[in-house]
């Protein structure tokens, strides 16, 4: 039925209909054609939360953990309810289709956009992308995929040309789309910046119209990154399906000349326009054929999602003499410190923002879960001495104004980043009429002192605080090549100003709107700064250890910011900005019981870890962080959480590091080796390894059963509480005095599950052993291979923390010889 009504409307449309529909007709969103019953086609930004058309906060959306978080749950399950209450947001804001996810893999740490994939390992990844493209798709609304392939780094990611071998290619960065493809169906790809091996992602005929759709048979739609497509005839030629934003796109007009000049054969946009009306029929919105979900799942409380998601997420390290879970009939007292702890960072910059109608903070968890009297804060040291955007104490609007210096619209702020992308403007504005526009209104400081205010964006600004010119002045662009650099550039300091706590000022930061070329298409993006008064850093510290020394447990949270991790730009070095290492120092000093809370989106340095007593990974836990921080600290709940990407001491030791192109090139030379792989390759040892995770029970693995297909594991809780267990199960190729060209990793994961049990009992779990986990890429014959011999299977709670082993014969028909030990 699907097919016919498809065909059928395909066949009522002229060249230039089936043209537009392949071009945004704006930032978001598709033109309908209601000659063919078509209705107009709305995508937005993911993966954490639905933002929906307009990137405000006066829309509020869910924001769920970071997907770093999500993996660390180690729960394709639980992905999927994650996903399910994203396609609840979708459908409620009128969206069908989610930008996300990606499954990207963690190439090297100085990846800038890592908090917004999952894991360094392709398995891994695959599996959570599959339940999280299952569960948005369950609720009848689209997911891309994203983004293919191997953009992996921020660094020249418009221009960069990846070049990666076949082998590295199908193993490692292709894998996780290829399984997601396979077991999810997602109805949505989405093509990337960058090259790969002299081809631009958008164009790529192989990779997309010979492997994506021939081998793994995708029959979804394909639609580039945000200003990706850059070539009318090599793009269709490439299957790429849909050039994004819209109006002005390499489609529409542009194709249809292409088609009629002889240059692209109609055939071929014909296919594409297919992909698109398939889309439309399977999200509802085509007429004449029922949409692909027509029982929708029941609904899902989102702050208890994103409150159960976050603590099953948190990762324990380490945890000396049972410092958490805090006993509250013993501890009557618990010092918080830092920044962090206040203003809490829950979500990683970029185009993944949204914007959540609350955030619990660690302060705010704490407050509400202790008795009164019991919690005292202290700032301790600040992640950052940059201006951030204007937020707490600011109560903020925008005025639109035309060439004349009318007012024709006004808009409310939650804070000064203003960034209007496409229609989304106030009421009775245009692009076409706006010619300026003013962030004005209150500030109320909450400290005393001078206070730093500035700007981010281009172009023209004049910045007034209490009636003072701080500065009127033209900020020029730096970096040509990146048309987003006024939403993700630095900010700029233009002058301080002495302000007393609890009394209000004005402030007004005027910018004409003289969009440069470069900038996105009918987008206004510019930001209000500020930086509170500048204590002495060691005064701070000073004050947080004598807090630490007056409680009877110090709980230190540190964090990174989103100008160390975001979209736009990668990281120079894994170090925690400030002197936030200092401050946890001094006070372990003080305190033998100290319990440091990591807030960052993917690995840093941890220099002082193995002089506190507990260190706990919160990733960027969501809008209820705070509440499950809460839940986990004092034992209400377990971390769940399990390491889904190798995390070092020192970046000196970490084997893959390269992100910035040489002459335009980056070279995958370490080729299948990355992550855990190349840390055993390099035989270092890493802080903490792959899968590693600490609960608050005892395991003991007491069985392996290894079959043709599977590992059967038995595991008992001998522990006092009950418990979740993460069973991991790697492969190990016995040594090949002559591994020729195809040398292996000395181990990979080949399977997972989760088991829970009471204290004292046993829970038994079955995992495939999958055939491609036996299996490479053979170079030469450009096909799978299966290599035959024995393996080791091993059994545990992390990459480093094997428990049992058992030997496998692996033949292509099947396993043999088996060997328990």
């Amino acid at each position: 039925m699907m097919d016919a009504t498809v065909e059928a409307a395909l066949g009522k449309l002229d060249l230039d209909a089936k043209t537009r529909l392949l071009a945004g007709q704006d930032m978001w969103s598709l033109p309908a054609l209601p000659e063919i019953g078509l209705k107009s086609l709305v995508m937005s930004d993911g993966p954490i939360g639905v933002r929906g058309v307009r990137w405000t906060a006066d829309d509020p959306s869910i924001a769920l953990p970071s997907p770093t978080a999500l993996a660390a749950t180690w729960d394709p399950a639980l992905a999927r309810r994650a996903g399910t209450l994203l396609a609840q947001e979708a459908r409620r804001k009128g969206v069908h289709v989610l930008l996300a996810p990606t499954v990207n893999l963690h190439r090297s740490p100085l990846g800038g956009r890592h908090f917004e994939a999952y894991s360094e390992d392709p398995y891994l990844t695959g599996e959570i992308g599959t339940g999280y493209v299952q569960g948005v798709q369950s609720g009848g609304v689209a997911t891309t995929v994203k983004h293919f392939v191997a953009n992996d780094a921020e660094t020249e990611r418009f221009t960069v040309d990846n070049i990666v071998t076949p082998r590295a290619l199908r193993e490692l960065y292709l894998a996780p789309f290829e399984a997601i493809v396979e077991n999810a169906h997602p109805w949505g790809i989405m093509t990337a910046y960058n090259q790969v091996n002299g081809s631009t992602m958008t164009e790529h005929r192989y990779l997309v119209n010979e492997v994506l759709r021939g081998e793994w048979g995708f029959d979804g739609f394909n639609v580039s990154d945000w200003m990706a497509a850059r070539s009318t005839v090599g793009d269709i030629g490439g299957g790429l399906d849909v050039a994004m934003p819209g109006p002005r796109t390499v489609y529409g007009d542009a194709l249809a000349a292409a088609v009629r000049a002889g240059e692209v054969e109609e055939s071929v946009v014909d296919d594409a326009v297919r992909n698109v009306l398939r889309l439309a029929a399977r999200v509802g919105i085509l007429d004449g054929v029922a949409p692909a979900v027509t029982e929708l799942p029941a609904p899902l409380d989102g702050d208890a999602l994103a409150r159960e998601i976050a603590r099953r997420s948190f990762v324990l390290v380490r945890n000396v003499n049972r410092a958490l879970p805090i006993d509250t009939s013993t501890v009557r007292t618990v010092a918080l410190i830092g920044a962090a702890a206040r203003d809490a960072r829950v979500l990683g910059g970029g185009s993944a923002t949204v914007f959540p109608e609350h955030i619990v903070s660690p302060l705010d968890g704490l407050t509400a879960a202790l008795p009164e009297g019991a919690l005292t804060y202290a700032v301790g040291a600040d992640p950052s001495d940059e201006l951030a955007p204007a937020e707490q104490g600011f109560e903020l609007r925008a005025v639109c104004r035309d060439a004349v210096g009318e007012i024709i619209g006004e808009g409310t702020l939650p804070s000064g980043r203003l960034q209007w992308i496409g229609d989304d403007l106030p009421e009775g504005v245009t692009h076409e009429t706006l010619r300026s526009i003013e962030i004005k209104g209150t500030f109320v400081p909450r400290e005393s002192g001078e206070h730093a205010f500035g700007t981010r964006g281009l172009g023209a600004f004049t910045l007034s605080v209490g009636g003072e010119l701080l500065w009127d002045g033209v900020q020029e662009g730096r970096n040509e090549d990146d048309p987003f650099e006024a939403f993700f550039g630095a900010p700029y300091e233009r002058g301080r100003v002495d302000l007393t706590k609890g009394e209000p000022v004005e402030v007004s930061l005027l910018h004409p709107v003289n969009k440069p070329s470069n900038t996105p298409p009918s987008a206004v993006l510019f930001c209000l700064t500020h930086l509170g008064p500048r204590r002495d850093a060691d005064e701070l510290i000073a004050e947080a250890v004598e807090a630490a020394r007056a409680a009877d447990t110090a709980v230190v949270v540190v964090a990174t910011t989103d100008r160390v991790e975001s979209e736009g730009f990668d990281r120079k070095d894994l170090k925690l900005p400030g002197r936030q290492d200092d401050l946890v120092r001094a006070v372990a000093a003080a305190h033998p019981n100290t319990v440091v809370v990591v807030n960052s989106g993917s690995p840093v340095e941890l220099p002082w870890r193995n002089d506190v007593a507990a260190v706990l990974l919160s990733w960027f836990p969501g809008q209820e962080g705070g509440a499950a921080l809460a839940d986990v600290l004092l034992g209400a709940e377990e971390p769940g959480g399990r390491l889904p990407t190798t995390w070092p001491a020192v970046f000196e030791d970490v084997p893959v590091t390269e992100v910035t192109p040489t002459d335009g090139q980056l070279h995958y030379a370490e080729g299948v080796f990355i992550g855990y792989r190349a840390w055993d390759r390099a035989g270092t040892a890493p802080a903490y390894a792959f899968g590693h995770g600490l609960g608050y029970t005892t395991w003991e693995y007491e069985s392996l059963e290894a079959t043709p297909t599977t590992a059967k594991v038995q595991v008992r809780n001998t522990g006092t509480r009950p418990g979740r267990e993460t069973v991991q199960v790697y492969l190990a190729p016995q040594a090949d005095p002559d591994p020729g060209p195809a040398e292996r990793p000395a181990r990979w994961l080949a399977g997972f599950a989760q088991v829970e049990a009471a204290p004292g009992e046993s829970a038994e779990v079955e995992i495939p052993l999958r055939r491609r986990a036996f299996e490479i890429w053979d170079e030469e014959a450009g096909a799978w291979t299966f290599v035959s011999g024995p393996y080791e299977v091993t059994a545990g709670r992390s990459l480093t923390d094997s428990r049992l082993s058992a030997t496998l014969d692996a033949q292509a028909g099947g396993f043999a010889d088996v060997t328990l030990r």
